[in-house]
C-alpha cells in the first residue's frame, strides 16, 4: 500500500527498483550506505536464510550477482536490517546473521598468525582488532556459534566446516580456548568446557 511522503504518492518498494538504485549508487566498490540516511518506505518481502541463502517473496533468489549487489547496499540500525540507497529504505528480515563465512586462509607475516575469511558474496576479511571474532552458544544444547564481523555491525556466520578447521588452528590462554589473528587473541570457549570428542 502507497504512503503518502510530503505531500507526495510514494510507492511500494520492489526489488527491481532497488537494483536500478543500488547499480547506480554502487560504481567503483562498495556503495557508502553509513552515510545515507534516506526515509524509510516500509518492509520488502526478502530474508536471509541462516545458511546464507536469499528469498524474496518466499523464492530464493538464484542470481549470484543479483544477490551481492543487494548485499552490498545492507545496513543495520538498532538490531533491524535494511536495503538502502541514496532515496530509500527497506526492511528485510535475517534469520541470523546476513552473512556466511564459507572458507578462511592462514597467513603468517612473521609478526603475527592471520585469519583471512571469505563470505559466500564475495567479502574477503582479516580478523584482527578491527573484525573481531565472536561465538555464542546455544543456552539449550551448547553448541557454539561463530561469526566475524564483516563491516559496519554487519557479521559472518563462520560455517561448520570453517569451524572445525578453527578449532584445530585454537590454542589455551589464561584458561581460555581460542584463536590468535591479527596480534589478538579471540576467546571460543573456556578451557574447562572443552570437548572435542
Amino acid at each position: 500500500m502507497a504512503k503518502a511522503m510530503n505531500g507526495q504518492k510514494a510507492v511500494t518498494p520492489t526489488a527491481d527498483a532497488l537494483v536500478a538504485s543500488a547499480k547506480a549508487a554502487g560504481k567503483g566498490g562498495l556503495p557508502p550506505v553509513h552515510l545515507w540516511n534516506p526515509p524509510f518506505c516500509g518492509d520488502l518481502d526478502m530474508r536471509i536464510a541462516r545458511d546464507g541463502t536469499w528469498f524474496y517473496l518466499g523464492t530464493p533468489i538464484g542470481r549470484f550477482e543479483l544477490v551481492k549487489l543487494f548485499s552490498s547496499i545492507l545496513k543495520k540500525e538498532d538490531g533491524k536490517y535494511f536495503l538502502v540507497t541514496p532515496v530509500e529504505k527497506v526492511g528485510i528480515t535475517v534469520d541470523d546473521a546476513p552473512f556466511v563465512a564459507v572458507d578462511f586462509d592462514v597467513t603468517d607475516t612473521g609478526a603475527a598468525q592471520v585469519l583471512t575469511f571469505h563470505t559466500h558474496v564475495g567479502d574477503r576479511v582479516s580478523a584482527g582488532p578491527d573484525h573481531p571474532i565472536r561465538v555464542e552458544r546455544d543456552a539449550a544444547t551448547g553448541e557454539p556459534a561463530p561469526y566475524v564481523h564483516v563491516r559496519a555491525d554487519l557479521e559472518a556466520l563462520i560455517d561448520r566446516k570453517s569451524f572445525y578447521r578453527l578449532v584445530e588452528l585454537g590454542e589455551s590462554v589464561d584458561g581460555w580456548f581460542g584463536l590468535w589473528s591479527g596480534g589478538q587473541f579471540f576467546r571460543m570457549i573456556p578451557e574447562n568446557e572443552l570437548d572435542l570428542t
